[in-house]
């Protein structure tokens, strides 16, 4: 399995959840992790203390960049 780096960190899970979704339409594997739970529960899509990182393989982070419009 390749190395996993992050790609982005997000301040709402909805932000999150669209780059995701954009990700796995490209069929590139993402991880999300953070605090997304909170008081509000896992399906809240408002700000997230701490934000919401985003991972792909090192192997796909030129081309996950680039879909999400990301600066390097």
């Amino acid at each position: 399995m390749s190395d996993w780096v992050q790609l982005a960190t997000f301040s709402t899970g909805f932000e999150a959840d669209l780059a995701q979704q954009s990700l796995n339409e490209a069929e590139i594997p993402c991880l999300l992790r953070g605090n997304q739970a909170g008081m509000f529960g896992a399906g809240f899509k408002g700000p997230v203390m701490g934000g919401i990182a985003l991972y792909v393989p090192s192997s796909a982070i030129d081309t996950a960049r680039e879909l999400l419009d990301l600066d390097a």
